[in-house]
């Protein structure tokens, strides 16, 4: 069988473990915590990051930090993973869907501006396979309307977004705040664990204390109270230091991870370009502003029906396809609430999007074997 994901371990894991477990502290904020911490503000110049048990624990906390309060409008799209909206509906917010772009998944930039009314307090912008939104309008938008934007980076790690002054900018350094996931299907993973990138300073004393259970505890360990206490709501979101270090031996090795995936993404494109000029199926397609960090490949195909047909077909033959979102505006939890609007390019991306075998160790001739199998079946 090809798995659809496989972890990849670079060889220090184990290692920075053992040394995690012997410096006697394996509790959150420990010395790989603070590794990583200092490799991500060094590496792409996020103000303050903070590492968190998950991707959805951030956005969590993003939550938190805007005090979102019921009955605020948050935007987001309808394409993208419940955690995105679930942490926003926890505080009490009313979540109004966007639809998807006509050329990718992302979110449609230019639907979000009629969708503003007084009660909206946020965009959370999904940067779809780790392919950025249009920046610029949506920063654009808030400014003028004076809202936060939460970067939902998730599988945004090490991608870039390319401004209209010609300026690349790593994506969730943008926005105000920003969320990204380390699960073991991510470029960069450490099994589960996430990270909040903060990019206005206002929110970072506050981010300290949400996320050590609403105390000044991070203040109190720097010496600058001389005891901590209960100030503000919280709760825990910091990983163990077993995770941290974990992670810093991925991001030690990222270059390599990120040229290996990237040759896996172009040998997929090359070899089923015959199909997509022949119109059996679509490949991905990146704006101009936008870079790709190869999170993942996927084809569109004709309908509901050509897709799970594949799906099968390439499962008989020991490959693991998967579909991936469900329209959330559609979903049995959210499908009242929902204004009613049609999203047709959400329900497209929905019903043709397959994702196909993506990880570090896939060869060569698995890739072939794919493609190979893909193009019999379509033809």
């Amino acid at each position: 069988m090809i798995p659809f994901n496989k972890p990849y371990l670079t060889g220090k894991e184990g290692h920075y473990i053992y040394q995690a477990v012997l410096s006697g502290k394996i509790s959150g904020d420990g010395v790989f915590t603070k590794k990583c911490h200092q490799w991500f503000e060094q590496n792409y110049g996020f103000k303050k990051v903070l590492l968190t048990t998950s991707c959805t624990d951030a956005l969590e906390m993003a939550a938190l930090l805007l005090d979102i309060q019921p009955g605020d409008e948050v935007i987001m799209p309808s394409y993208t993973f419940v955690s995105t909206s679930n942490a926003f509906v926890l505080r009490g917010a009313i979540i109004v869907f966007a639809d998807s772009r006509t050329d990718h998944p992302g979110m449609d930039e230019s639907s979000i501006e009629v969708l503003i009314t007084p009660k909206t307090k946020a965009i959370v912008p999904v940067h779809y396979a780790g392919v950025a939104c249009d920046m610029d309008i949506i920063m654009e938008l808030a400014s003028k309307h004076n809202l936060f934007v939460v970067e939902d980076a998730a599988q945004a790690v090490d991608a870039f977004y390319t401004d209209k002054n010609g300026v690349k900018k790593p994506l969730g350094s943008i926005g105000h705040l920003a969320a990204f996931s380390f699960h073991e299907t991510k470029n960069i993973m450490s099994g589960e664990g996430g990270l909040l990138a903060i990019n206005d300073e206002r929110f970072i004393e506050r981010a300290e204390i949400i996320r050590e259970k609403g105390t000044n505890r991070s203040a109190f360990f720097r010496g600058e109270v001389d005891k901590y206490n209960w100030v503000d709501i919280g709760s825990s979101f910091l990983p163990s230091d077993i995770i941290a270090a974990f992670l810093f031996a991925q991001l030690e090795n990222l270059q390599d991870i990120q040229a290996k995936r990237k040759s896996i993404w172009h040998q997929y494109f090359n070899q089923l370009e015959d199909l997509q000029a022949q119109g059996k199926l679509i490949l991905p397609s990146l704006p101009d502003f936008a870079s790709n960090n190869a999170h993942m490949f996927y084809i569109l195909l004709p309908n509901l029906e050509t897709r799970t047909a594949l799906i099968e077909f390439l499962k008989a033959n020991n490959i693991l396809s998967v579909f991936h979102y469900l329209s959330l505006h559609k979903s049995a939890f959210y499908e009242n609430k929902h204004d009613g609007r049609n999203l047709p390019y959400s329900d497209h991306y929905t019903n043709t999007l397959l994702r196909l075998p993506m990880f570090y160790e896939l060869e060569e001739e698995q890739v072939a074997k794919i493609c190979g199998l893909i193009t019999t079946y379509l033809k």
